[in-house]
């Protein structure tokens, strides 16, 4: 391994450290459940991408892909603990949308 190689392990590392620890105390202050899990979800396909990047002979794109992918996952699950209950908590009629009743 060369120096650039050690620097890109050493990002890897300490990246995948922050996303884990933002990732599990932003779901924390949102109340999403299973915030070890979401922080893993987030960390581990960041990490694989780091790993294919050095050690495997994958093209870029599929490297990029793969590090984001627990981040875009984790970003929807985010999106909907967010969401507002417009009907006031109510179960939806089947066959009926929400805003229509």
């Amino acid at each position: 391994m060369d120096g650039l190689d050690l620097a890109v392990g050493a990002f890897g590392l300490s990246g995948t450290a922050a996303i884990f620890a933002l990732t599990y105390r932003d779901a924390i202050r949102r109340e999403i459940s299973r915030p070890v899990f979401w922080a893993a979800v987030t960390a581990i396909p960041f990490l694989l991408g780091v790993g294919l990047y050095l050690f495997a002979p994958v093209p870029m794109t599929g490297v990029i892909m793969t590090a984001n992918t627990g981040i875009v996952i984790y970003t929807f699950e985010r999106e909907i603990a967010d969401e507002d209950d417009e009907d006031g908590g109510e179960p939806v009629e089947p066959g009926t949308l929400p805003h229509r009743k």
